[in-house]
């Protein structure tokens, strides 16, 4: 993956592909979610908690800790980036 956003929020540490594991905080009810592949062949699932959002669309925070994954698969190889994000 080449970039990870979600909206204005700021994810710790700042994203690099190697790292798998990052954390953001937010008051905001709502962010857009934009995952980058490195392959434009690659498919890109994301999920908040058990919810499948849309590359692109907007992720409902619940007050708390909420978990982002984002999955990229790239022909047989899959690789699971997470995203702790707690809403105050």
């Amino acid at each position: 993956m080449t970039s990870l956003s979600l909206g204005s929020l700021s994810l710790s540490p700042a994203f690099n592909a190697a790292t798998e594991s990052y954390t953001a905080a937010t008051t905001n009810a709502t962010n857009n979610i934009t995952a980058t592949p490195a392959d434009s062949n690659a498919t890109v699932v994301i999920k908040n908690g058990g919810t499948v959002v849309q590359n692109g669309d907007v992720a409902t925070w619940s007050s708390g800790t909420n978990t982002l994954t984002i999955t990229v698969t790239n022909g047989g190889v899959s690789k699971v980036y997470t995203v702790v994000v707690t809403k105050s």
